[in-house]
């Protein structure tokens, strides 16, 4: 049986928190000398350029702040539920140009008492007007504007003139040239000495790329989090499915149950220690009407829940075939067919033997797969492999079937090729047999698997991997 599988993997690790820390205490310090450059512009605020850069210190502020939310979120990773998404503007805005109106902030002053307006080259520029063109009065300035979002901007300036409220606000406007961007506008009344609004003054800046940035790490976070979820729930289907048809025996198992010649049975599964997908690996031990045993370690290539369910169908089809009488070779033969009538392309590896045991005969069969390494008076060797292609690599293939006979003691060892990680069967076959000493020092079968895993069970394994040990009682 497989030891305990968790369904649910940590997310991958966000940066050293180190580094991300210290970028953190910058950025608020940052955010200190910007307040206190803010804080020493204490004028009355009759001065264009002293508003200009107030508001420029406030903007800076904005954006310290963004930063210090988004180093945050960098340390501690992505959160765990959606957050609020920017406002998507419409059509998607070109990539930015080679000095990208990102870095550019307008001003403009509108004077209700002469109804004059001034604006600063910059803001020509955003807006995408003529520099010659006269610039445009407050009544005006919503022709800019897309029909959807002139509301907004004119309750913005209403509140601004009627109550002396500040503007603090975006919208989308509309250039010359169809191009939509999204502007910030923020700015303020200007009182006369009797407390009535004279002018009203703002700054805007484009915040189009910003916005588009902000969309841009909205998406991929939600998209983390689909990946994260669509992966965590097929782990915990293919885990489920296979210790559902995996054998439920833990521990020992004694086969034929009846009969004083039987086979000590044990097996473990070990997971990749480099990928938290499930494999096709399997190990089976199965109790057949005339007595005898079949015992069967395979391998469909691949991870995660299709293959883990194509492993669940072989499996299947192996034990129905096999209780119906089927010999190994041929029981191979029409597995290789099913493989090949599947509608997804699928390789696989097995080894099947047949153990009778009144004589102690074992009948083998292999299609592609380590050969079966058997353990006497505690030295061991490999078994001779019949001829037998990978299941699925090619129609009508035919499996050689070989003979042996076992004696008691004797300990048959069987196992996938991902139980040695990178390592060549030959290598990996006579790492194996070096156990034979604690081999012929143990008392069970499950002793020898507890011997394999303390030997392989901590290796860097790129895939997963299935061992199964019968000893002969």
């Amino acid at each position: 049986m497989p030891s305990h599988l968790s369904a649910d993997h940590p997310a991958a690790q966000p940066p050293g928190r180190g580094s991300v820390d210290a970028l953190i205490s910058q950025a608020r310090r940052l955010k200190g000398d910007v307040d206190a450059v803010r804080r020493d512009a204490h004028g009355d605020g009759s001065d264009p350029q002293e508003r200009w850069q107030r508001a420029l210190c406030d903007l800076a502020l904005h954006q310290l702040n963004d930063l210090d939310a988004h180093l945050a979120q960098l340390r501690d990773g992505p959160p765990p539920a959606p957050v609020e998404v920017a406002p998507v503007t419409q059509g998607a805005p070109p990539a930015p140009r080679r000095g990208s109106l990102l870095s550019r902030v307008g001003s403009a002053e509108w004077n209700l008492l002469t109804d004059e307006a001034s604006w600063s080259g910059e803001l020509y520029q955003i807006l995408g007007r003529d520099p010659a063109a006269p610039p445009l009065t407050l009544d005006e300035l919503p022709s800019l504007v897309l029909d959807e979002d002139r509301t907004k901007l004119t309750t913005m300036v209403t509140d601004c003139l009627v109550d002396a409220r500040p503007i603090d606000g975006e919208f989308r406007i509309v250039r010359p040239d169809g191009e939509v961007r999204t502007v910030h506008m923020m700015g303020e009344p200007v009182l006369d000495a009797d407390g009535s609004t004279a002018s009203m003054w703002a700054v805007v800046r484009d915040v189009s790329e910003l916005r588009r940035s902000q969309r841009a790490v909205s998406e991929t976070r939600d998209s983390l989090q689909r990946h994260q979820h669509r992966a965590q729930t097929e782990h915990r289907l293919a885990v489920e499915l296979q210790e559902a048809v995996l054998p439920p025996w833990r521990g020992s198992l004694r086969l034929p149950h009846q009969g004083p010649e039987t086979l000590d049975l044990a097996a473990h599964y070990l997971p990749s220690s480099t990928s938290a997908l499930i494999g096709g690996d399997w190990y089976d031990a199965l109790e057949l009407s005339d007595g005898q045993t079949l015992l069967s370690v395979g391998d469909l290539t691949g991870h995660g829940v299709a293959v883990t369910s194509g492993m669940a169908m072989l499996l299947g089809a192996l034990r129905g075939m096999a209780m119906a009488g089927t010999r190994p070779g041929q029981l191979l033969s029409l597995l290789n067919q099913l493989l090949d009538a599947t509608v997804q392309p699928a390789l696989g590896s097995a080894v099947c033997c047949r153990y009778r045991p009144e004589t102690r005969t074992l009948t083998l069969a292999q299609a592609g797969h380590p050969a079966p390494l058997l353990f006497r008076d505690g030295t061991g060797r490999r078994l001779h492999a019949p001829d037998g292609v990978l299941l699925g690599a090619t129609s009508g293939a035919t499996y050689e079937e070989v003979h042996e006979t076992l004696e008691a003691g004797d300990l048959l060892l069987l196992h996938t090729d991902g139980l040695v990680p990178r390592r060549g069967r030959t290598e990996a076959a006579n790492r194996l047999l070096d156990l034979a000493p604690r081999f012929g020092a143990a008392r069970t079968a499950q002793d020898c698997v507890r011997t394999v895993v303390e030997e392989f069970g901590e290796a860097e394994r790129e895939d997963d991997a299935c061992v199964l040990v019968a000893r002969v009682v």
